[in-house]
């Protein structure tokens, strides 16, 4: 597999503990909103750990963007991404992944699974198709949320929070369970996007053909 040397351009924290990196884009390189890729650090000693993390940029951009959740307490890759800065360098592999888009529905988020619909949903403002589409995302507390402001401001009422350990005025505060899915989703004859944890898209998954949805109509990484 061709491995392609990129510099981290700019850093910032968007969180407290999520990081985004704005990254050179090889000449020619391609990918699909959604889609996923393999970086390591280009330095002794991690060059040859891989993680996968998803692309957040639109595919026009002239650079990449990666939004990635930083584990310090791990001491692994997401730890030593967590410490660098513009001018560091990645070795960057090629795009992969299932995650596209199949046509307006839901999209359920754990955490840091929002990143791949934070693709879909940007390329489909530009092309000025987001009508249909509601994103559910589940954290831990508002502090947590990703991209809070851009994704109200493009979605408005049809971008919903759910908390699950701290009760926020005007927000759900449950998990995401059968109940829930039922309130939030009356029409189960349409297209379903999970992304987030093993544990999460399995049980949501579960939920939804339980309600009705059709197998092919719910769209998951593998």
């Amino acid at each position: 597999m061709e491995l392609h040397t990129v510099h981290i351009l700019d850093t910032t924290f968007i969180t407290h503990n999520v990081k985004r990196f704005t990254v050179e884009k090889p000449k020619g390189y391609t990918y699909n909103p959604g889609q996923a890729v393999r970086l390591a650090l280009n330095k002794q000693g991690w060059d040859k750990q891989q993680r996968e993390f998803n692309f957040t940029s639109l595919t026009s951009s002239k650079t990449l963007e990666f939004i990635i959740k930083i584990y310090d307490e791990r001491q692994g890759v997401t730890h030593q991404l967590g410490l660098a800065h513009a001018g560091d360098g990645l070795l960057m592999g090629e795009p992969f992944g299932a995650m596209s888009y199949h046509g307006p529905g839901y999209f359920f988020a754990a955490g840091s699974g929002v990143t791949p619909f934070i693709a879909i949903l940007r390329d489909l403002q530009k092309r000025k198709q987001l009508e249909g589409n509601t994103l559910i995302c589940t954290n831990q507390t508002a502090s947590d949320v990703i991209l809070d402001e851009e994704l109200t401001k493009m979605l408005g009422r049809n971008f919903l929070n759910m908390f699950t350990r701290q009760h926020v005025i005007g927000f759900q505060e449950r998990r995401m369970d059968r109940n829930t899915v039922v309130t939030l989703v009356q029409n189960f004859d349409q297209k379903f996007y999970i992304c987030g944890p093993d544990s999460f898209v399995s049980n949501i998954g579960d939920i939804l053909r339980s309600l009705g949805a059709k197998a092919e109509s719910i769209i998951m990484e593998e």
